[in-house]
């Protein structure tokens, strides 16, 4: 059986491995050579600027706007989507009403309620955001015809136009887009959980509440860790970018109060022509991604629960 087992190992491995590097690796490897140049993006000719760019990159106010608007969507989307969907989910498998044939059950319609949470899922992001920016027109959007019908027509804030509600309307669009697909995810880790357990804690004693936080979050928990990173890599890249791309007016006005670091890197390259100082502001964004993906796998270790 040990017989030409190296070999084996390599001959698999060697595809994958230089499809990595040479589509991963080295499109990184380019970024930080480019980061230390003052390439436009357009021309072939460049040259050496050093730490030129870096300099500029730590003397940049904008940059550091995008970077805190940045760092506050990868602390709060996690937060509030993992939250909302644990709750969602805890409902739908553990919160129904006690049955003669179960102790624990779930609510009634649970298969239409995961449809529903999940449908968010199966659009684009770019169809979302077009769908909300019409709903937020502040002169005939959704909210405020709804406001204006209510009997609150004094009440029209200019949502996407509001520097101190325009990220909160963008944020509020990610969360609701993405909401399902942990609902999805943490229901059917939550169906795997034997319903033993549950059952001997209720007749223990024990609440709802304390079920959860007891014996549905513990068994969740690497689940939980695995989609927080996800949703901070989604804070930091593709997601938020597309949302400010599309929704916010500039776009990442007014006043650059929605500008993110993926927004910023796009801009300063293909509308400024600045490729060198765009990479510099791209390798500041792996530093930060790198960071967010280390300290949430450091702290969120624990003992490895099994059932």
């Amino acid at each position: 059986m040990q017989h030409g087992k190296y070999r084996f190992i390599v001959g698999f491995l060697t595809v994958p491995l230089a499809l990595y590097a040479v589509f991963v690796i080295w499109p990184f490897i380019q970024s930080i050579y480019y980061s230390f140049t003052d390439w436009t993006g357009l021309s072939p000719d460049f040259k050496m600027v050093g730490f030129d760019n870096y300099t500029r990159m730590l003397k940049d106010d904008i940059f550091w706007k995008s970077l805190q608007h940045s760092v506050l969507l990868v602390l709060l989307l996690p937060l509030v989507t993992l939250g909302l969907a644990l709750f969602f989910a805890f409902m739908l498998n553990v919160g129904g009403r006690r049955r003669k044939n179960a102790t624990v059950a779930g609510v009634r319609g649970s298969g239409f309620y995961k449809i529903a949470y999940f449908f968010p899922q199966v659009l684009s992001i770019v169809i979302v955001a077009l769908l909300f920016q019409f709903a937020f027109n502040p002169s005939d959007g959704m909210l405020n015809s709804t406001l204006k019908g209510i009997g609150l027509g004094s009440v029209q804030p200019d949502w996407l136009g509001d520097p101190s509600l325009a990220l909160i309307c963008v944020m509020s669009v990610l969360i609701w887009s993405t909401v399902g697909f942990f609902v999805v995810l943490f229901s059917a880790g939550m169906a795997s959980i034997p319903k033993d357990f549950y059952e001997a804690a209720l007749l223990d004693g024990a609440n709802r509440i304390t079920t959860f936080f007891r014996i549905t979050l513990p068994l969740l928990w690497d689940t939980v860790q695995s989609g927080w990173v996800y949703m901070g890599i989604l804070a930091l890249g593709v997601e938020a970018f597309t949302a400010v791309q599309v929704m916010t007016v500039g776009p990442g006005g007014p006043d650059y109060s929605t500008t993110v670091l993926p927004l910023y890197v796009y801009q300063t390259a293909f509308r400024d022509g600045q490729a060198g100082y765009a990479t510099t502001i791209g390798v500041g964004l792996l530093i930060v991604t790198m960071a967010f993906a280390a300290i949430v796998m450091r702290l969120g270790r624990r003992e490895r629960l099994e059932f």
